[in-house]
């Protein structure tokens, strides 16, 4: 994510037009250089600035990047502490248009958009569309796909602003690289890469501001984002003033569903990644991304050898429940849950499915000879991926009955997870076994296809 300035107006007015009032300092954030509130202004004493955003043409080196606008004058005044909670209800039922526009018209100068470089390219067409100035901000982790720095040109060019590029501490990552090499996070997980040149460098920017805005929706991870807001007191990070509550998230598209932004971008003719049309869909690092297969949830292409649970980077921690935060602070492969977490309502129901047991499992694995042979997935209830393959995997309990091949189902999470582990070649969920009637060892199906077509093949091939 990186931040910049940019206005429908294609006028610029040069900064030194303003001067600061004495009170007050820049405050360095960066390479962003904005206004600095003084320190003891409590939250409910705030004050607004009232701030003219300059528009900035696409690039000049001879300025320096990211100067902010800076008002000729502050014209303190005092405000009420807004209830977002109650905002938030007001404007659940409002269009990304409207929620934009409020998010920008509130705050200004003080709020910038978070662009990935995927499909929130929406928020900036959005943004435009209000006629309002606006800036964006990205991070540029170092490890990012060629075709996402040449999407950021595009982008610039398209819209005809300046982003926004903050940069993780060169000293930290080579701190990390020297020390656990340049792909550790494949053995030990992803948080503390992404920790270093993601997390502390959005806390940098967002010190900076009073607000951002997010391309966050509901449907992009059932287990981590259905339950935002499309505006809220950011949880986890704070903005310029410090402190709780000091630091506004707008997510102006949690209620649209994927499908329907993709429609907007055609609709608008609006640039995209081109990533996305090799099947990428959450676009993230280069390492740590990959394209999503047929029957696969749009977030399984990011960090798809952990666990499901909590495929946050720590970006958007504040969504994870208490029990997915404890994964999150570890390393995300290994955690337990327990059978009973958070009453989740069990899956893979079928009167064409078999429910095994601990006992039966085990039998079932211990069996040389078997009578039929038997297909099993190790699922979790809580894991979006064993969700999203939900319906293709009950498609082909039906096609398989009275066929002689056994459809069953093990929930191999909590307490059953390290024997799933050792004896039933789990990796991460789902899983899924095949065991022949002649065998006695279950045969893994290889690959992440999870679409009835594919099921099918595998179990033709090996009947």
């Amino acid at each position: 994510m990186a931040f910049s300035v940019a206005s429908s107006s294609s006028s610029t007015i040069s900064a030194t037009n303003y001067s600061l009032s004495s009170e007050l300092k820049a405050l360095q954030i960066g390479s962003l250089r904005l206004l600095g509130r003084p320190a003891a202004v409590s939250l409910s004493q705030r004050r607004c600035s009232v701030k003219p955003v300059n528009a900035e043409s696409k690039r000049n080196d001879s300025i320096v990047p990211l100067a902010a606008a800076i008002a000729e004058s502050e014209v303190a005044e005092k405000i009420e502490v807004e209830d977002y909670e109650q905002l938030a209800k007001v404007l659940e039922n409002s269009s990304p248009l409207e929620i934009m526009d409020k998010a920008l018209e509130k705050f200004g100068n003080d709020i910038a958009i978070a662009f990935s470089g995927a499909e929130d390219v929406a928020l900036i067409e959005y943004a435009k569309l209000t006629g309002r100035p606006f800036r964006v901000f990205s991070l540029d982790t170092g490890r990012l796909n060629p075709e996402t720095y040449k999407f950021f040109d595009t982008v610039e060019n398209h819209y005809g602003i300046h982003i926004e590029y903050m940069f993780p501490d060169a000293v930290e990552v080579q701190a990390l690289v020297r020390s656990k090499g340049l792909f550790s996070f494949y053995e030990d997980g992803h948080q503390e890469c992404c920790r270093v040149r993601k997390v502390r460098p959005l806390r940098r920017a967002l010190k900076g501001l009073r607000a951002w805005i997010t391309g966050q929706r509901k449907d992009q991870s059932p287990g981590t984002r259905s339950e935002i807001p499309v505006v809220q007191v950011d949880p986890v990070f704070e903005g310029m003033d410090g402190g709780v509550g000091s630091l506004i998230k707008w997510n102006p598209m949690a209620n649209v569903e994927g499908q329907n932004a993709w429609n907007f971008l055609r609709a608008m003719n609006v640039p995209v990644n081109s990533l996305h049309s090799q099947g990428y869909v959450s676009i993230g690092c280069e390492p740590c991304t990959r394209p999503v297969l047929p029957g696969q949830h749009e977030r399984e292409g990011r960090w798809w050898w952990e666990d499901a649970k909590a495929k946050e980077c720590g970006l958007h921690k504040g969504n994870l429940k208490h029990d997915d935060l404890a994964q999150l602070n570890g390393n995300g492969n290994g955690a337990t849950y327990s059978n009973g977490a958070a009453g989740v309502a069990d899956i893979f129901n079928s009167q064409n499915l078999v429910n095994l047991s601990s006992s039966g499992i085990t039998n079932l694995l211990r069996l040389e000879n078997r009578k039929e042979p038997w297909i099993v997935v190790l699922y979790a209830p809580w894991c979006q991926f064993c969700q999203g393959m939900e319906n293709s995997y009950l498609e082909l309990a039906d096609k398989l009955a009275g066929s002689g091949v056994k459809v069953g189902k093990f929930r191999a999470d909590g307490d059953q997870k390290e024997f799933a582990k050792q004896e039933l070649q789990l990796g991460s969920f789902p899983t899924i076994l095949f065991f022949p009637k002649h065998s006695s060892r279950p045969i893994k199906y290889p690959s992440e296809k999870r679409d009835v077509e594919s099921l099918m093949r595998f179990v033709n091939a090996l009947r």
